[in-house]
């Protein structure tokens, strides 16, 4: 790998020279874990022309949660006593006789932005934006062969919740199961916290588990993802508990699960974000619901649980292959509850069988 974070590091190298800065300080953990393969909580990554520095406020330990930096890198500690890994960086650049640096300032506060000024003024700092995001938003295939292996431990700890008796426990208690089997098949801990929403809950976007208990009759939907070497996945499934559906469960369900379809089928390299979005929400609307829906169809997932793109109405920009992304409708009734199903795909080329399914726990409407 170290190879491959070195070729990550270049192309953002050479995108700094471009626009004129000699270097860069990355401080988003996400991105200092994709440029230099990982490092402790708070650790930034100093890009120079000469050679690239890991700023860390302590020494590595190769936790997978904290990855493994690359070789390649010249780690730098923090004094015992302290400190900012960012100022330290930009003090670093300066004495190195850098004149000019680029920053991401979308992370950085502006106390801190405040403090590289003070200690390296004659530093002319520009704005790296999200040209690392950028750069993260295609995966090869190492990347996504870590997101396979998050699905399949992910559809793993769900598939053993669903062969276990449900009625009478709560959703929190189903949470916090869910998350222990995860760790059990060999997660390095959840992606996400986990969404587990019985009857009037279920179907809502991002419910947080309460202690409801789950009846004969509900509806329960479940939000689940696994994070391996840091790379997330997501996987939504609902079921109905304990008897066979009644026919609104049933119509609500195929209509989501129509809607699902579409905007797998509509992951084609070249397709514009929002059409992805639109092939779902068309078909929700046309059958009353376009008024509660969510603001997107889904999202990118990788180092971080939401990332570009964005499958939403508004969304700039079109699909490449090698791009994973989640597809993720659902309705809810207030009142009633709802449904979502939600699958992690990779955007592939037709001609290579097209979107490739990473979450593979059936789609059929079960009664639990």
């Amino acid at each position: 790998m170290s190879e491959v974070y070195g070729v990550r590091r270049d192309r953002l190298r050479e995108r700094c020279a471009a626009t004129g800065s000699a270097g860069a300080l990355v401080s988003r953990p996400a991105n200092v874990r994709y440029l230099a393969g990982g490092g402790p909580p708070g650790a930034v990554l100093l890009l120079g022309p000469a050679e690239d520095v890991l700023v860390c406020p302590r020494a590595p330990t190769g936790h997978p949660t904290d990855g493994r930096p690359d070789e390649r890198v010249r780690l730098a500690l923090l004094p015992t006593s302290g400190g900012d890994p960012a100022v330290a960086a930009a003090e670093l650049a300066r004495a190195g006789g850098a004149g000019s640096l680029a920053i991401e300032e979308h992370h950085l506060t502006v106390a801190r932005h405040r403090a590289i000024r003070s200690v390296a003024p004659r530093l002319r700092l520009a704005d790296l934006g999200l040209a690392v995001e950028q750069q993260r938003i295609v995966k090869d295939e190492e990347e996504i062969a870590c997101l396979r292996i998050a699905a399949e431990i992910t559809d793993q700890a769900l598939g053993e919740l669903l062969e276990s008796i449900l009625v009478g426990r709560t959703e929190r208690h189903l949470a916090l199961e869910l998350e222990r089997r995860l760790i059990d098949h060999g997660a390095d801990g959840a992606a996400f916290p986990t969404a587990v929403a019985t009857g009037p809950h279920s179907g809502r976007r991002g419910h947080h588990p309460t202690d409801r208990r789950v009846e004969e009759g509900d509806f329960l939907s479940v939000c689940v993802g696994a994070d391996y070497r840091g790379y997330r996945c997501e996987i939504g499934r609902t079921f109905v508990i304990g008897t066979s559906p009644a026919d609104w469960q049933i119509e609500l369900y195929d209509l989501v699960f129509t809607a699902q379809r579409a905007a797998r089928e509509a992951l084609v390299p070249g397709v514009a974000y929002r059409d992805v979005d639109r092939a779902a929400r068309q078909i929700l609307d046309a059958a009353g619901h376009g008024e509660g829906l969510a603001p997107l169809t889904g999202h990118g997932v990788g180092l971080e649980i939401n990332e570009d793109p964005q499958l939403a109405p508004a969304a700039m920009g079109k699909l490449d292959a090698c791009v994973p992304v989640t597809v993720e409708p659902g309705v809810h009734l207030p009142g009633r509850g709802g449904v979502r199903i939600d699958d992690t795909l990779v955007v592939r080329q037709e001609a290579d069988g097209g979107p490739e399914l990473l979450t593979i726990t059936t789609k059929e409407l079960l009664a639990l």
